[in-house]
């Protein structure tokens, strides 16, 4: 945990603290399946799917990012995804992996950067019943509305979830884990 972390947590109190608190595990459990990784090793494929550790980092930050811009300024910052073409799908796999000239220095420290930011907006946000309409997307019901709390609470599912599969994907390569 970084400081800026430590101090954002222990200023915030009730709902926001435990919101800090859950996502700050989440990253922590993300982080750690990457310790004592070569850059090269961040970027390897162990399992059948299309996946790397250094690129569900990078995911996850993206995510993560999007969904902050998101609760500040509704669904223009995320796009429409049904108006996607296949570059710009092709683009957004490249977030799914270690592309040359990148390393896992660099993308922990912008997966840190963007959980500061985070952080900071669950720390200060007015109002987490603030809603916006979600952006159209061939997966989200027409016309529904996510709050900042609901949105908050997607980031760490995403984390979670992500997490879990880093920690198959260590396994895979070494038999590190992240728990057990």
């Amino acid at each position: 945990m970084t400081s800026n972390e430590q101090t954002t947590r222990e200023t915030a109190t009730g709902e926001r603290a435990d919101l800090l608190e859950t996502l700050a595990k989440h990253r922590h459990f993300l982080r750690f399946t990457t310790r004592g990784l070569t850059d090269e090793q961040a970027g390897l494929r162990t399992t059948a799917s299309e996946l790397c550790l250094g690129g569900l980092i990078k995911h996850v930050t993206s995510v993560e990012r999007g969904w902050a811009d998101f609760i500040l300024e509704g669904p223009s910052a995320m796009g429409d995804f049904t108006a996607m073409t296949e570059a710009d799908w092709a683009k957004r796999t490249d977030e799914f992996r270690m592309l040359p000239g990148e390393t896992l220095d660099g993308v922990l420290a912008a997966y840190a950067e963007v959980a500061r930011r985070t952080d900071d907006l669950v720390a200060t946000l007015p109002d987490l019943d603030a809603a916006w309409p979600l952006p159209k997307a061939p997966w989200f019901e027409a016309d529904a509305q996510w709050s900042a709390r609901r949105v908050l609470m997607h980031i760490m599912t995403e984390t979670a979830q992500h997490a879990g599969h880093a920690d198959i994907i260590r396994e895979s390569l070494d038999g590190a884990k992240s728990m057990g």
